[in-house]
């Protein structure tokens, strides 16, 4: 009976290593992260020390109230949101 012909396979090369060290943030990103936080808790102790008069009371038309809540957590969400882009 005949023999089956061996198959070569090629040698494994890895992929040539990333040139160049690790990305770093600009100077600014960190104390800018930080800053959101800190308005948006501002922003929330404000808006709970005033009863509800301040930051904002209303915006043309609309009375904002509680949303002021909605927005310093959001401007709280933004400060997170950079933390994931923080190397």
């Amino acid at each position: 009976m005949p023999e089956s012909r061996v198959r070569k396979k090629a040698a494994y090369t890895a992929p040539p290593a990333k040139s160049g060290g690790p990305k770093v943030n600009a100077r600014w990103f960190v104390p800018l992260m930080l800053s959101f936080f800190v308005i948006g808790l501002i922003w929330i102790v404000v808006f709970y020390v005033s009863e509800g008069q301040y930051p904002i009371t209303s915006i043309g038309d609309w009375t904002v109230g509680s949303w002021n809540l909605v927005f310093g957590f959001g401007i709280i969400m933004v400060g997170f949101v950079m933390t994931t882009r923080w190397r």
